[in-house]
């Protein structure tokens, strides 16, 4: 942490109130920084106020600002319930002020990240899983495993409260977690220290990959649209890097490796008087002009247009 943060930075704590970001609070009272709590409350629990005033009457009686943000949670969105939970969390911090949110994910948290991201046929972006720094994010947890956060907070004589949803195994990273880590743990010894590990090679290997794509760029702009022109000279994998660099430059999930390709071979080979359109999620990749550019798209498309 202290690679990012400097001398007077305002720090906030994304507090749910489990042991993980209470040992987090607890650990950064020590230090000379403006200290504040967020307590995002997603509604999605019964038990959701009750979070809410644990978290609020702890930060009153340590002494730190504490701040409540209430998002709406889709419970029949498309990308499922744990993924819109997070991502309304993320939207939360990132209209919070102040220089840093420092989240308590550890060790296994990074584990089963991985492990998770591959079984969903992610790339090398997605098995990097979560990055120690991402903006305005910083996770200092990201090399201690869970049993010392717990000593911590045992040996402190800390409170914290349990969400009953983390030991529903119908969610797949709790399956993951209570199911299959802990049966690799018995098999190989390390396990989680070497998925941790294989999570930052894989964020090394992805950090090539980006600088590849910077320089395919050269002076253009590092935003779509993208000249046919820069991609025409490329392989096919180098190309698709570049494309994959561009999406995830504005946040865009990467379609899978068939899509892109296909995308990539119809903005290559159709004809001048065509424009190729292929959708995936909300959006269309499409050639028009001689680029490749990102448009939204339209309800009840075709996921095909020539």
């Amino acid at each position: 942490m202290s690679r990012h943060v400097r001398a007077g930075d305002r720090l906030t704590v994304g507090l749910s109130g489990g042991v993980d970001s209470v040992v987090l609070l607890h650990a950064l009272r020590g230090l000379d920084h403006p200290l504040s709590a967020l307590h995002v409350h997603h509604g999605l629990s019964p038990n959701a106020d009750r979070w809410e005033s644990f978290c609020r009457d702890l930060c009153r009686d340590w002494g730190i600002p504490f701040a409540i943000e209430r998002v709406e949670v889709g419970r029949c969105s498309p990308e499922g319930l744990e993924a819109a939970a997070r991502r309304a969390r993320h939207a939360a911090f990132g209209r919070t002020p102040g220089d840093w949110i420092l989240l308590a994910h550890h060790r296994g948290d990074q584990a089963e990240t991985l492990l998770f991201n591959l079984l969903r046929g992610a790339g090398v972006r997605g098995a990097s899983a979560m990055a120690e720094r991402n903006g305005r994010l910083l996770r200092p947890f990201l090399s201690i495993g869970r049993a010392g956060i717990v000593a911590h907070a045992e040996a402190h004589g800390l409170p914290w409260i349990e969400d009953e949803s983390n030991d529903d195994v119908r969610f797949s990273r709790n399956w993951l977690r209570h199911r299959i880590l802990p049966e690799l743990a018995r098999r190989f010894l390390g396990t989680e220290a070497s998925l941790a590990g294989a999570a930052r090679r894989f964020a090394e290997a992805q950090a090539l990959l980006d600088e590849l794509a910077e320089m395919d760029l050269g002076d253009a702009p590092r935003d779509f649209p993208v000249a046919l022109d820069r991609l025409k000279p490329l392989s096919e994998p180098r190309a698709r890097n570049l494309l994959r660099y561009l999406l995830a430059r504005r946040g865009i999930g990467v379609p899978g490796e068939e899509r892109l390709s296909e995308a990539l071979r119809q903005c290559l080979e159709a004809a001048p008087d065509r424009h190729p359109s292929i959708a995936f999620g909300g959006w269309h990749l499409v050639r028009r002009r001689g680029e490749v550019t990102i448009e939204l798209k339209m309800p009840h498309e075709s996921p095909f247009r020539p």
